[in-house]
């Protein structure tokens, strides 16, 4: 998958150990995920990841650069429903345009394949990706409150997003 200065790479075995360094490099931003993708956690969070036959995860790159990863996840082709999520960058990336580009390459894909929304669920906790979410398009549908319980107990509250088809103009 190719976007504007960014590509997307199936997750492989291959890129087991330049990912796992690579979320290693903000150990204290896994504190408001659902999943503990820190040197500790990565094994058993990758594994889960790609044991759930309804998700898709992609190493993500800035040119030639080694940027992080995001994931297409609970896709159901019968209700033409899939979600963006398990999204990381390298901290380096963060406030420079990235997301969006990606953002963008990963929605295009999923609207070209036939899917006619795509969801973003994200922590309460997480100003910055709600701020972003907003920034993209998308439409904040609601907490779902109490969703879920994080790797940490914390019980979440999750803001769920989406975006339509017939709303995505690229």
């Amino acid at each position: 998958m190719t976007g504007d200065g960014c590509q997307a790479e199936l997750y492989t075995d291959a890129w087991h150990d330049a990912l796992k360094a690579a979320c290693a490099e903000d150990s204290e931003i896994w504190q408001i995920y659902a999943n503990n993708f820190g040197t500790d956690g990565f094994d058993d969070s990758i594994a889960l990841y790609r044991s759930t036959p309804r998700n898709r995860t992609f190493v993500l790159f800035e040119g030639e650069e080694f940027a992080g990863m995001s994931s297409y996840l609970g896709i159901d082709e019968g209700r033409g429903v899939l979600e963006i999520g398990g999204t990381y960058y390298r901290p380096p990336l963060r406030g420079t345009g990235f997301n969006r580009r990606v953002k963008e390459m990963m929605l295009r894909r999923a609207f070209d394949c036939g899917f006619r929304r795509v969801e973003f669920r994200v922590d309460e906790r997480n100003k910055r990706s709600q701020a972003a979410m907003t920034k993209l398009g998308a439409t904040r549908e609601g907490v779902m409150r109490a969703d879920r319980i994080t790797w940490t107990g914390h019980v979440r509250d999750t803001v769920l997003f989406s975006i339509l088809k017939e709303e995505w103009p690229r």
